[in-house]
């Protein structure tokens, strides 16, 4: 590995243009970045993962490994499982998870390895064609393949390793960091005061302690929370000037809300998800609308790679999917006309309908409905002149 790579400045936390330090740690300090990984990678924890298999045209649950994919041993919950390898694979680009097998040699969990921890290289001569490299905290290096390693993979140039997006957005995340800093300073070092006084131009300048027992006097008398919503009466030698925004500061504070935007560009989460409420979104107003975009656009995206790696674990004719019908549920007026409507049209049973509500069944609740005139589903044709 060279001493310029990228993935190496990255490991050391060294910048690699000259702009601020960052790692997936001062990135995450930045409150939008917090907030866009915490809101994906919570959202995909949220998500059921199923093993599913196909029977006479319809996928049923199936029992596997992946109903506790971090073990037994209980390192890992479902959710918390979920959540890191989302993590993984959206700050990192790639999600890398150590094989576990039990005595038998059946696969029973799936360890996840931080991605700046692994070196990937081609090497046809093992399975799957590529050689995993794990560097330890002892010093010490592991060895694996694909038959003891699976790697998920984001976005690529070269199908060896996915792009970082940390790396990627390097100097944005850096622009936004600087901010942060220059704001700390500048509240720290009491830029952030509210006025101040002078006395007036008839008098005398002040002497001595004069401008402290002022200072002393005017805080006591108008500011904290007992003195709110008083009228302020300032001596007529003494006159009061508030502080307001230079043209530098409204832009800082301008580029402060740009950084919002920058971050929910790389990230794919709109910019009211961020509290950016300046912004509109055009993903729908309701809320099982802007999940429905959310899933669609940035969800899916890190879901599709890491069920389709899961699956290639799985026996054959088993796969793995991520569950979106709860993320997406209409509101329960929605839910509940197109119940009706699908078990009035015949799609749905009654039963089924109530199943989908958290209902227990009704008797002769498992019939098909069809449109009014037409009797049950399933029921023979009338010929003419039979009786009703």
């Amino acid at each position: 590995m060279s001493v310029g790579d990228p993935a190496l400045l990255a490991f050391l936390g060294l910048p690699s243009d000259g702009s601020t330090t960052v790692t997936e740690s001062t990135a995450l300090t930045l409150s939008a970045v917090y907030r866009a990984v915490s809101l994906v990678a919570g959202s995909i924890g949220s998500l059921p993962l199923r093993t599913l298999t196909e029977t006479d045209g319809q996928k049923v649950r199936a029992k596997s490994f992946l109903d506790s994919p971090g073990g037994r041993d209980r390192r890992f919950t479902a959710s918390e499982w979920k959540q890191l390898v989302a993590t993984h694979l959206l700050l990192h680009g790639n999600a890398f998870l150590q094989h576990v097998y039990n005595g038998a040699g059946a696969l029973v969990a799936l360890y996840p390895v931080h991605p700046l921890s692994v070196e990937v290289e081609w090497d046809d001569r093992r399975p799957g064609g590529k050689k995993f490299t794990i560097h330890l905290e002892d010093g010490k290096n592991v060895v694996l393949d694909s038959t003891s390693m699976t790697q998920v993979m984001g976005l690529s140039l070269d199908g060896l390793r996915g792009l970082s997006c940390i790396e990627k957005a390097r100097v944005s995340l850096s622009t936004g960091i600087s901010g942060d800093r220059q704001a700390g300073r500048m509240f720290s070092s009491g830029l952030s005061i509210s006025g101040f006084i002078t006395p007036d131009a008839a008098e005398s300048d002040l002497e001595g302690d004069e401008p402290e027992v002022i200072k002393t006097a005017v805080n006591k008398a108008f500011t904290g929370t007992k003195n709110a919503g008083s009228v302020a009466v300032l001596s007529k030698a003494l006159k009061f000037h508030p502080m307001t925004l230079t043209a530098a500061d409204a832009q800082f504070i301008e580029s402060r809300a740009f950084s919002v935007e920058e971050v929910s560009r790389w990230f794919g989460v709109p910019p009211h998800l961020l509290s950016q409420v300046e912004k509109q979104t055009s993903w729908g107003s309701g809320v099982a609308e802007q999940n429905r975009g959310l899933a669609r656009y940035t969800l899916t995206n890190l879901t599709t790679p890491i069920q389709e790696r899961l699956t290639l674990l799985l026996p054959l004719g088993k796969t793995a999917e991520f569950d979106y019908t709860a993320f997406i549920k209409p509101a329960p007026e929605d839910e509940i006309a197109l119940i009706l409507s699908e078990v009035n049209g015949g799609l749905i049973t009654p039963n089924e309908g109530r199943r989908i509500r958290n209902l227990p069944p009704i008797p002769g609740g498992d019939t098909l409905r069809l449109p009014a005139g037409m009797g049950p589903a399933g029921s023979p044709p009338k010929t003419e002149g039979e009786a009703e």
